[in-house]
């Protein structure tokens, strides 16, 4: 278990941080060989996965319904790996051809290399924010504002790249491609962890829609990706660990360095 003494706000007493157990709100990995593994066999700490949400898709018929039309566009936004295969499974249902001169604008390079799944990554225009931020992958689109751009999204609203869409007039259309569903997670949360860390907004969510009255306490948070870090935060939770970083571009990172922190 790692543990140390934290500082506390100035002039308060010096707490204790512990953690022996850590809830990730994601499936558990196929493979062994994850790096999570990894992490809880150095920091001999107990790691479990529950996916606090699940992603199911729009019917080819319901997508239908909302008119649009693939071939008029000339870019697309993708925020998530969910949006990357909802898009492509709508367009293999729909059998829809996406031309050669598709631009591709991506959230995070894991989400831009993640199109070598459905496309000739090499052969294609593809761009992703620098830093995995919102704000980022706004001032890539901000330097193509020519385009006409779908942007894929799930059932729950308008999204920080859509009111900079708006606000700036650039030509673009929301596509409803899936709708997020939460899942039951009442055995995980009568476990007591030490630290609970979110991928999603919506994972929070569900968090609050299990317990509306949910105290943090002593309780940490990590969340991965400035959307999620906004929604624990506005939440009136305290974010201890945040991702991507500079030193930390991914989740496993920045544990990694937090657990390493506290042990000195």
């Amino acid at each position: 278990m790692a543990k140390a003494v934290r500082s506390t706000k100035k002039g308060a007493a010096k707490k204790e941080v512990k953690v022996g157990s850590i809830l990730i709100t994601q499936p558990r990995p196929e493979t062994e060989k994850s790096p999570y593994f990894e992490l809880a066999k150095k920091h001999d700490i107990k790691l479990d996965f529950h996916a606090f949400i699940r992603v199911e898709g729009i019917a080819g018929k319901d997508f239908r319904k909302q008119r649009v039309d693939i071939a008029e566009y000339t870019a697309i936004i993708f925020t998530s790996r969910y949006a990357v295969d909802h898009f492509f499974r709508i367009c293999e249902e729909l059998k829809v051809k996406v031309s050669q001169d598709m631009k591709y604008f991506c959230i995070t390079e894991a989400v831009a290399l993640y199109l070598q799944k459905f496309i000739l990554y090499r052969k294609r225009k593809v761009f992703f924010s620098a830093d995995g931020s919102s704000q980022g992958l706004q001032d890539v689109i901000g330097k193509h504002k020519n385009e006409k751009y779908i942007l894929p999204v799930s059932d729950s609203g308008k999204t920080d790249i859509a009111h900079y869409l708006i606000k700036h007039s650039i030509k673009y259309t929301d596509a409803t491609l899936y709708r997020m569903a939460s899942n039951d997670i009442k055995p995980v949360m009568e476990m007591g962890y030490d630290m609970i860390v979110f991928f999603s907004p919506f994972s929070v969510q569900t968090l609050f829609d299990h317990d509306p009255s949910f105290k943090q306490n002593g309780t940490l948070i990590g969340a991965f990706g400035p959307t999620t870090s906004k929604a624990v935060e506005d939440s009136g939770l305290r974010l201890d660990i945040k991702a991507p970083a500079v030193n930390a571009p991914s989740m496993v990172s920045a544990l990694e360095l937090f657990l390493t922190g506290i042990k000195k």
